[in-house]
């Protein structure tokens, strides 16, 4: 393969790729504002769970290191 056939082949791959971003259906404002509240909620509650079993274990541990 040549410099031509090389730099064609690279060129028809980005054109490829925007017509493919062309088709993309983006979603909504609305949509994505209630996305980044759900995913929000959903890491305040793991970040919660996980702080609670943490406390738990360790004081675990410590009655087992007493």
């Amino acid at each position: 393969m040549d410099f031509k056939e090389k730099f064609e082949s690279v060129k028809k791959y980005f054109l490829e790729v925007f017509l493919e971003g062309k088709r993309i259906t983006w979603p909504s404002r609305k949509d994505t504002v209630k996305g980044t509240y759900i995913v929000l909620i959903t890491v305040i509650i793991s970040a919660i769970f996980l702080g609670i079993v943490d406390i738990g274990l360790a004081k675990i541990i410590q009655a087992f290191l007493k």
